[in-house]
């Protein structure tokens, strides 16, 4: 098993949406045998492409996997999302990979989530290469999009191959290593040829440069170059494995997917060049202890996603991160502290199953159907030797969305619906808002939350209405008063009496409310001030402008009256409760809505776009910083003004803007704004 481990690859291809990652897997899987035609994500006969929403909208919205072979070696396949929605669990799914091929296309070059996507595979630590699709296509520049590699994410790389001609001529490839061209037959088939004489003298720099590069990873071989000028293929190969295995450099391979060119090339590169399972680092585990990638230690393995099968119902994708699987296992759930009996596996391909009927060992994608317990994050191991894998930490979801049924009674479905959902998509995130009572539905962004629910929709029938949620605006004052609260209340037998003076004053500084006990001499009794306390702060909850919390106000309660027979703990606290009212009318209320701190991130030439439309949302830009093509810029904007920025920032940037929030303090609302919530408020009440 050693011997085929170490030919076995494991890898994932990332990019950003639109690079055509899911048609590079397609070229791949059609150059190795496993599927006899080129599906289209255009047409939605991709193989990893099967959802409904994923055909609609034309682009990936979960990660797919698929097990081949190439040159008789086990390849697993995992294709992730690129769209800024769903790349949330992206380290979960680089969890699962030994490396990564990177993909950007010729026309585009690197975009800001571009950056974004390789910031998550250096923060995996995963060796990667480079593919530059589409280089058949109008507007493709090779040159451009290559020298965006360094310039905009500043990587070492090196060309293993270049194009022969461009857009519709894109007629070839050459192999800078192995000085040869191929051109492409109109059968899909390679020609070999010599390299046309007008790109002779470039190739040769190309390969120069290249050469030199690898060398420098290695002082044998840098000290053999210095000396010799040359180095053997052989020298150059295992060079350039130890480069992308310490991290140091990057190679890049060229092709269009769509054409099917190129494909045998990188393939070729992935077997020859890209790690094994037996060579990744030790996997970390959350108690300090650590696991070796041996299929001779214990078995361990991650669920880095749960999906589900219109056929076999939920499926959890694991990867095999030391020691070997087969059906009827049992083992533990380290996650949960359960127990779990592994039924036959499965080994992916797309929305195929095939049934395994071999050991898997480190490396190995594959699927269990039916696990009782277990679902995306969960560590699974042998019951004699637990293991728990340490786990990246996920981002926080930045929108939300009221949600209700579409018809009365049918609550209950909704959210059962909505659960099962959360099971498999641990993005979305589902809560209620105490203070307005909507059930809110948090995910990554807008197209997150409406795919959510057309999935439920289309799965579990339940049909969803969803609202923009109300925004949590606040009240507080900013003048003092003393007023008295009086509850007196005789109906015959024992009556109600409380009596008590209060001073009400501001509380600055985001110190939220404080209560005073200033009273002297027992004219409260002390077993009655608490009921004082409570009553205000019952009333505040409800605020006097428009129905929202009173925050950062003090009361002191210096004074007032009792009776020995009709006082009482409720008396005193409806007490409280007038004079709380009393005060705050007087005390030159005010609204106040919620500021958040958002990034922005932008190509640098739409800086100004971006500015400008934050200033009309009433935000206030505090700065910015351009590093290599992309500027971020940091703002306050107030809540209401960015609940659906996300569209009109796509819409503004070309989709190239991406944005976070996150809820930074209260400011005094507007006077146009304020008389508008108060208005709405009053005709609620009606």
């Amino acid at each position: 098993m050693v011997e085929k481990l170490r030919r076995q690859r494991t890898y994932a291809l990332v990019g950003h949406g639109g690079t055509g990652k899911t048609s590079v897997a397609e070229m791949i899987l059609l150059n190795a045998g496993t599927i006899s035609r080129l599906g289209k994500v255009e047409e939605g006969t991709t193989c990893l492409d099967y959802e409904p929403e994923e055909i609609k909208r034309r682009g990936s919205i979960q990660p797919a996997v698929a097990c081949y072979e190439w040159q008789k070696n086990a390849h697993f396949l995992l294709d992730t999302p690129g769209d800024n929605n769903f790349i949330g669990d992206l380290s979960y799914q680089l969890l699962a990979a030994d490396s990564a091929v990177f993909v950007i296309d010729a026309i585009d070059g690197v975009k800001p989530l571009t950056k974004k996507l390789w910031g998550e595979v250096l923060k995996a630590d995963l060796p990667a290469m480079v593919f530059i699709n589409k280089l058949d296509r109008e507007r493709a520049d090779f040159e451009s999009a290559y020298n965006s590699l360094s310039s905009i994410l500043g990587i070492k790389t090196v060309l293993l191959n270049i194009p022969i001609g461009a857009e519709t001529d894109f007629r070839g490839i050459v192999d800078i290593l192995q000085e040869k061209a191929f051109f492409f037959q109109e059968d899909g088939t390679l020609k070999e040829d010599q390299i046309p004489p007008e790109m002779q003298d470039n190739a040769a720099m190309i390969r120069e440069v290249t050469v030199e590069n690898i060398a420098e990873t290695d002082e044998e071989l840098m000290e053999k170059y210095l000396e010799e000028g040359i180095l053997t293929l052989d020298e150059i190969i295992s060079g350039l494995r130890k480069g992308i295995a310490s991290r140091e450099i990057i190679p890049v391979c060229v092709g269009s997917a769509l054409m099917n060119r190129g494909g045998v090339q990188l393939l070729n590169a992935i077997q020859d060049l890209m790690p094994s399972p037996l060579q990744h680092p030790e996997w970390a585990g959350e108690n300090g202890d650590t696991r070796v990638s041996d299929p001779d230690q214990p078995f361990a393995g991650f669920v880095f996603k749960t999906i589900a099968d219109p056929f076999a119902g939920q499926l959890n994708m694991v990867r095999v991160l030391s020691g070997t699987v087969s059906s009827d296992m049992n083992v533990i759930n380290t996650t949960r502290d359960g127990k779990e009996k592994f039924g036959q596996i499965l080994l992916p391909e797309g929305k195929k199953q095939n049934p395994c009927k071999t050991k898997l060992g480190p490396g190995a994608i594959f699927a269990l159907a039916k696990l009782k317990n277990t679902s995306t994050g969960d560590t699974l191991c042998a019951e004699k030797a637990p293991f728990l894998l340490a786990k990246p930490t996920l981002p926080p979801t930045i929108i939300s969305y009221a949600l209700n049924a579409a018809e009365k009674g049918e609550e209950d479905k909704v959210f059962a619906a909505v659960q099962r959902l959360l099971e498999e998509d641990i993005l979305l995130s589902l809560s209620r808002n105490e203070e307005t009572g909507d059930m809110l539905l948090s995910g990554m962004g807008q197209l997150h939350i409406e795919l959510s629910v057309e999935k439920i929709k289309r799965r579990y029938k339940a049909d969803i209405i969803l609202k923009t949620p109300k925004i949590p605006y606040r009240e507080t004052i900013k003048g003092s008063a003393e007023v008295q609260g009086r509850h007196k209340k005789q109906s015959g037998g024992r009556g109600q009496f409380g009596d008590c003076w209060i001073k009400m004053e501001p509380n600055p500084g985001g110190n939220g409310y404080e209560f005073i006990n200033a009273v002297v001499g027992g004219s409260i009794p002390k077993q009655y001030i608490p009921a004082v306390d409570k009553g205000v702060q019952e009333a505040a909850a409800r605020g006097v402008l428009a129905g929202y919390p009173m925050i950062d106000f003090k009361v002191t309660l210096y004074d007032g009256s009792y009776h020995a027979v009709d006082s009482s703990e409720m008396a005193f606290k409806v007490a409280g409760s007038l004079a709380f009212k009393k005060a705050a009318e007087q005390c030159s209320p005010v609204l106040l809505e919620p500021i958040m701190h958002t990034s922005v991130f932008v190509p640098d030439e739409y800086m100004g776009d971006v500015i400008g439309d934050l200033s009309g949302r009433r935000g206030r830009v505090s700065g910015s910083d351009s590093d290599k093509g992309i500027t971020v810029i940091q703002a306050h904007v107030p809540l209401s003004e960015i609940l659906k920025y996300a569209p009109d920032l796509r819409s503004m940037t070309g989709g190239q803007g991406t944005f976070t929030m996150e809820f930074d303090h209260y400011e005094e609302c507007p006077a146009q704004i304020t008389e508008k919530v108060i208005a709405e408020s009053q005709q609620k009440e009606a």
